[in-house]
């Protein structure tokens, strides 16, 4: 068994501590703020409203207990290698393994479905520009902007996340004058409730918190993370919270929602339906809306980029992943290889189908960190926690409880998808056990 201290030591001097509460905040809301954009209406492809209106309540509540806990092993075991790190200290090194694959398969496969849909977002702006080459644009572009170092990383994304906000104000502004509970419909029986369509809509309601995690892949290049992390953590959870509901319940209340179910640009849709295709406010919210997409995709790279350098580090990839750049102590390689498979991603995957493998990799580790939870509260409870969940074991079971709930709905909704992702992490652990470096 990894002595716990052992995992900490590991840890390289090389990365800039530059980050603060606020460059947290605008990390942990730019991660996940293109859900906003688009993504989740795909929940109504599948389900009615109630339907995916109690899947969203659902993960809401798992992602505030879940964060909670998730908030407390950020700050005590600040490791860039996040949940990964986690899961090495309470489950030993086939744990930390297989954490790190799942995280890694969310967060690898998140950037081609955001820069999917910044192409479709783009190409409604303009055009003549096609879609496909408008998203690897974009693409490249943000990966050749994180090589250029962590802190204007930070500022460029706290830049880009506070526009981003301002758009979805934007547009729940333009909507009120519309609102109207009549698009609404009501529950007349209760045995119309879909629970097959409940659960085949959870992987969309994911995609409204989707990644808020990789706050703690960051964790090495705060300044003080006992007390920025949760800060920022819980800053960042509530921002989005409100935002979701805002925008789901918003849009239902103005447009039919098969109407954008099967959209790349739902709320660029509602606002030419309201207004019109050549109103100025459709279009400049659109070009707004471009931003909510970059700041997303343009964190996930950071997060991807320091996971996969935390994984080399530990032995779980190989080591040149881990090489750091002299000049912007930026982890170089672990930046472009996580863009070549995200290009082949977005070459290949369909957006639904991106969707679901990232947020069944999600599901994994957000279960296996719970173990974890548990595990080092009860191995080392004398470890320094400046942080520690509140309403412990009760807190931390209920998150458990639905975390295994949202895991099973993912793989139901998608069986393929499922044995493909489990496919590859059988094989990968395989190859971990018989050629993998040991300790």
């Amino acid at each position: 068994m990894t002595h716990p201290e052992q995992i900490q030591s590991k840890e390289s001097p090389g990365l800039h501590k530059t980050l603060g509460p606020v460059h947290l905040w605008g990390i942990a809301v730019g991660l996940v703020i293109s859900g906003d954009y688009f993504g989740w209406n795909l929940g109504w492809s599948v389900a009615g409203f109630w339907e995916f209106a109690f899947a969203v309540i659902v993960i809401a509540v798992f992602y505030i207990c879940f964060a909670l806990c998730f908030t407390e092993l950020a700050a005590s075991i600040p490791h860039s290698g996040g949940p990964s790190a986690y899961s090495h200290l309470a489950l030993g090194r086939l744990g930390g393994f297989i954490s790190g694959f799942l995280v890694l398969a969310e967060f690898i496969l998140a950037p081609p479905a955001i820069a999917s849909a910044l192409g479709g977002y783009f190409h409604f702006l303009f055009p003549f520009v096609s879609d496909l080459y408008a998203s690897f644009g974009f693409f490249g572009i943000l990966v050749v902007i994180n090589l250029l170092g962590v802190k204007q990383t930070a500022r460029f994304e706290l830049f880009v996340t506070i526009t981003a906000i301002c758009g979805l104000i934007l547009y729940l502004a333009a909507i009120l004058p519309h609102f109207s509970l009549q698009y609404i419909p009501e529950i007349s029986n209760v045995s119309e409730f879909s629970f097959s369509s409940f659960f085949r809509s959870i992987p969309f309601a994911i995609w409204f918190f989707l990644a808020v995690e990789g706050v703690a892949m960051a964790a090495e290049e705060v300044k003080d993370p006992k007390k920025d992390i949760p800060k920022g953590y819980a800053a960042g959870i509530g921002t989005l919270i409100f935002l979701a509901s805002s925008v789901f319940v918003g849009t239902a209340g103005v447009v039919s929602t098969k109407e954008v179910a099967g959209l790349d640009y739902p709320l660029s849709f509602v606002l030419t339906k309201l207004y019109g295709i050549d109103s100025y406010i459709a279009r400049i919210f659109t070009f707004i809306g471009l931003f909510g997409l970059v700041a997303s995709l343009f964190g996930i790279i950071l997060g991807y980029s320091r996971l996969i350098y935390a994984l080399s580090k530990e032995k779980f990839l190989p080591g040149f992943l881990g090489n750091l750049s002299p000049k912007t102590h930026v982890p170089v390689n672990a930046v472009l290889i996580g863009a070549v498979v995200g290009f082949l991603a977005l070459s290949i995957g369909k957006t639904s189908e991106l969707i679901t493998a990232s947020a069944l990799g999600a599901c994994g580790m957000y279960v296996i960190s719970m173990i974890s939870f548990f595990i080092l509260r009860k191995r080392e409870p004398d470890r320094p926690r400046p942080y520690t969940a509140p309403l412990y074991p009760v807190l931390a079971i209920v998150a458990l409880i639905l975390g295994l709930v949202a895991l099973v709905s993912v793989v139901y909704s998608n069986p393929m998808v499922a044995l493909i992702l489990f496919g590859g992490l059988g094989v990968s652990t395989l190859g971990f056990l018989l050629w993998g470096k040991r300790e």
